[in-house]
C-alpha cells in the first residue's frame, strides 16, 4: 500500500484493541511491525499517538502508514534458509499471534532433523517464522514426515510448556482424515492397543512400532497404552474409506499403526501396509494404482485448544494437501458431506 491513509473505524468493526483492528484490516502485517508502527508515532489514532493495546471506537480516524502489500521472505544472514524455503514456510501460516503460530505442514518436511532427515524441516525453518520478534519459535508437537496437516509453534518457553501441558492432559482435540485399504467393521469404535518400538528397528522416523493387546501389557513392561478413535465419514465399495480418527494419546506412529493392526492400513503407507502390495477390498494393501497417488494419505485435519494466553478456545482447520485433494476429486468425495467433528455428532 503505497501512501498514508486515514481510515475511519466503522460501526461493524466496534470496539476493540488497536492492534486487533489493525490485523483485521490488514491480516498480512505482524503484531511486531504494529507495535513498531505505534511506538514510532507512524500510527496514530485521531492525530494523537498511541499504543498497540489502546482502544479504538466507531468513528475514530486511525493513520495508517504505507504499508508493504505483503509479507517479504525471510532470508537469514547465515543462509540457512533460502528465499524459496522461507517463502514455503511462511505460506503454510494459517494463524499467528505474539504468543503461537499454527501451520498447515506439507508432506515431505519433516518436523525435527534426526537420522537420514537432514537439515531442511520445521525446527530449522522456524528462523523464517519470526516476523519481526527477536527468538525463533519452537515447536510444541511433531508429525511425521509424510503425515501433512496443523502444527503448533510457540513464541516463548511459557507458551510452549502450556501448549504442551493442553496436549498432554488430552485438554485440546486433534481429528486426522485418512484414506485406508478396505472397509472397517465395525464402521466406528476405539483401538486400544499398546505400543512398543520393535526391537532394532532405528529411531524417531525410522521406528517401527508394534502393537501389544491390552490382555497382554502387563507382559510386556516396555508398551505404552494408547487409545484411536476411529470413525468411517465415507467408503468406495469394499476397496477404501475415509475416516476420522482421534489420537486419545499420543504415541509414536501411533494412527498408522492401530488402523493397520485393525487390518486396514492407510493409503500409501509403506511401513505398515507395503505399499507395492495389491488392495483386492480386503484391507490388507495399501496401493489402489490408477489416479490415486503412492503418497501416505494421512492429514492432522483439525485442532481445538484453549488459546494460553488469553483463553479464547480455537478451532483450525487445515486444507488437504494436494495428493489428497486428488485423490477426492478423484473419488468425488467433498468435504462438506461431512461432519467436521463426527465424534461429537454421532455421541
Amino acid at each position: 500500500m503505497s501512501g498514508v491513509k486515514l481510515v475511519t473505524v466503522t460501526e461493524d468493526e466496534g470496539e476493540q484493541r488497536l492492534d486487533k483492528w489493525f490485523k483485521r484490516r490488514f491480516p498480512h502485517i505482524t503484531q511486531g511491525a504494529v507495535e513498531k508502527m505505534c511506538r514510532t508515532g507512524q500510527v496514530r489514532v485521531d492525530s494523537a499517538r498511541v499504543k498497540a493495546s489502546d482502544r479504538v471506537a466507531p468513528g475514530m480516524i486511525v493513520r495508517v502508514p504505507p504499508l508493504p502489500d505483503k509479507e517479504a521472505p525471510v532470508v537469514l544472514e547465515n543462509g540457512k534458509v533460502n528465499i524459496e524455503d522461507a517463502r514455503m514456510i511462511q505460506n503454510a501460516v494459517l494463524w499467528k499471534d505474539e504468543h503461537m503460530i499454527v501451520l498447515n505442514k506439507p508432506p515431505g518436511l519433516p518436523s525435527q532433523g534426526g537420522s537420514g532427515l537432514g537439515d531442511r524441516h520445521v525446527d530449522a525453518l522456524a528462523d523464517a517464522l519470526k516476523f519481526g520478534y527477536k527468538d525463533k519459535p519452537k515447536l510444541v508437537h511433531r508429525l511425521d514426515k509424510d503425515t501433512s496437516g496443523l502444527l503448533m509453534l510457540a513464541r516463548t518457553d511459557r507458551v510452549a510448556r502450556a501448549l504442551s501441558e493442553a496436549l498432554r492432559h488430552r485438554e485440546a482435540r486433534k481429528i486426522y482424515w485418512a484414506v485406508v485399504a478396505g472397509v472397517p467393521n465395525p464402521r466406528k469404535g476405539s483401538i486400544k492397543y499398546g505400543l512398543e518400538k520393535a526391537p532394532g528397528r532405528g529411531r524417531g522416523e525410522g521406528e517401527t512400532m508394534v502393537c501389544i493387546h491390552p490382555a497382554k501389557m502387563s507382559e510386556h513392561p516396555d508398551a505404552k497404552r494408547a487409545q484411536t478413535d476411529f470413525f468411517t465419514l465415507w467408503f468406495l465399495g469394499a476397496r477404501l474409506s475415509w475416516m476420522a480418527l482421534e489420537p486419545i494419546t499420543g504415541r509414536t506412529h501411533q494412527l498408522r499403526a492401530h488402523m493397520a493392526e485393525l487390518g486396514h492400513p492407510i493409503i500409501g503407507d509403506s511401513k505398515y501396509g507395503p505399499s507395492g502390495t495389491d488392495n483386492p477390498g480386503d484391507g490388507w494393501g495399501a496401493s489402489m494404482g490408477g489416479d490415486i497417488s503412492r503418497k501416505l494419505h494421512l492429514h492432522a485435519r483439525s485442532l481445538t485448544i484453549e488459546h494460553p494466553i488469553t483463553k479464547e478456545i480455537l478451532t483450525f482447520t487445515a486444507p488437504l494437501p494436494d495428493h489428497m485433494a486428488r485423490t477426492w476429486k478423484a473419488l468425488d468425495w467433498k468435504e462438506k458431506d461431512v461432519p467436521a467433528d463426527p465424534f461429537e455428532v454421532f455421541k
